[in-house]
């Protein structure tokens, strides 16, 4: 049988571009080529697609962009093509028709929603949740509206629109120092990675915070400070998904922001976490739970703080970082799926969503 054409996209326009370029050389160098031919796509930072035939590592560097052989392309919406339009530099095209789409895309435009629609339109195969489970998790607000409603317990939350920062800020800070106390988180609803998130000790960082939040979305929760160990469970599957062992993130820092993930060497993660028989399944059995409330196929992080109280839902990943460090793959590494199975998995559970027979 003939191998399987794979597109991975990677980069977008995006806060987290730079962290999608290197989990993107993690997904690329794990897929199992004799089973997969793997065609890349680039997205610059200004939204310009191009395919990319370099050398895998300049993916990471950010070089690929200056690559003299990249050439433009488009994924083409509609279905007759099943795949990209390449544009040659003699003026004809091209077209690549591919078997599956690999996403290695975070944030904005990329785990949103948004990029989903049009592998929809398109009709071709993805990996990861469709377009409205990517949307919900990826807005906290709705995120915790779900969970809420499943009986899932998620931290205290106020809500603060752009609409409403001018007249009305100073009655929601109030609000939120009456029903939250400090300390409390401030975070955009549409971002990933802890972008743009920050810990408000008194008005004075709270309302920092918030103007901080909106530069990166028109919609900001501000949380409760949840007293507790971060623990993370990665989930894989559709219908019938399974849970993995749990992991403990230990920051290097106060919290764990951008930079305690990807840059701060104090940071450690630790796996299995040091749990008991009853916490591990209640974060297990949680974390399947929202899974599948929230609609969620192919693949999540799901990630919590346990309390001396029990366990509370932080946010739901679609899109976890595949990074040499990144929690999901090491998870899943830990229950037993190197890192080669796992792409293969992924892709196999995208086919079987769409109902595609790749034996």
């Amino acid at each position: 049988m003939a191998k399987l054409r794979i597109a991975v996209i990677f980069g977008g326009k995006s806060n987290e571009h730079d962290i999608s370029r290197i989990s993107a050389v993690h997904v690329i160098n794990s897929i199992p080529k004799e089973s997969y031919d793997v065609l890349t796509v680039g997205i610059s930072k200004k939204g310009h697609w191009f395919k990319y035939m370099g050398d895998t590592e300049l993916i990471a560097t950010g070089e690929w962009e200056q690559h003299p052989d990249n050439v433009p392309c488009i994924l083409s919406p509609d279905p007759i093509h099943k795949g990209f339009i390449v544009f040659e530099s003699d003026g004809e095209t091209q077209n690549i028709k591919v078997d599956c789409i690999f996403p290695v895309l975070h944030g904005r435009n990329g785990e949103d929603g948004t990029i989903q629609g049009l592998f929809e339109l398109a009709g071709i195969p993805y990996v990861g949740c469709d377009l409205i489970s990517s949307a919900m998790c990826m807005d906290k607000d709705i995120t915790h509206t779900v969970l809420d409603a499943n009986g899932i317990r998620t931290a205290r939350r106020i809500r603060i629109l752009r609409s409403e920062l001018d007249e009305k800020l100073g009655e929601k800070c109030d609000e939120m120092e009456r029903v939250l106390g400090y300390p409390m988180f401030v975070k955009p609803c549409n971002c990933g990675s802890s972008v743009g998130i920050t810990k408000a000790k008194n008005r004075d960082d709270l309302v920092a915070g918030i103007k901080l939040a909106f530069v990166h979305d028109k919609k900001v929760i501000v949380e409760e400070a949840v007293v507790g160990r971060e623990i993370e469970c990665a989930v894989m599957g559709n219908d019938k998904a399974f849970a993995s062992d749990v992991g403990e993130i230990r920051a290097g820092s106060e919290f764990y922001d951008y930079e305690a993930k990807y840059e701060d060497k104090g940071s450690e993660v630790i796996i299995p976490a040091q749990v008991t028989d009853a916490e591990r399944e209640a974060v297990r059995s949680t974390a399947l739970k929202a899974y599948h409330a929230l609609g969620c196929e192919g693949l999540a992080r799901v990630d919590f703080f346990l309390t001396e109280d029990g366990v509370v839902l932080n946010e739901i990943n679609t899109l976890p970082g595949h990074t040499s460090i990144s929690m999901y793959p090491k998870l899943m590494e830990h229950a037993g799926l190197p890192y080669s199975i796992q792409e293969d998995r992924l892709i196999k559970l995208a086919l079987d969503r769409a109902g595609v027979d790749y034996e």
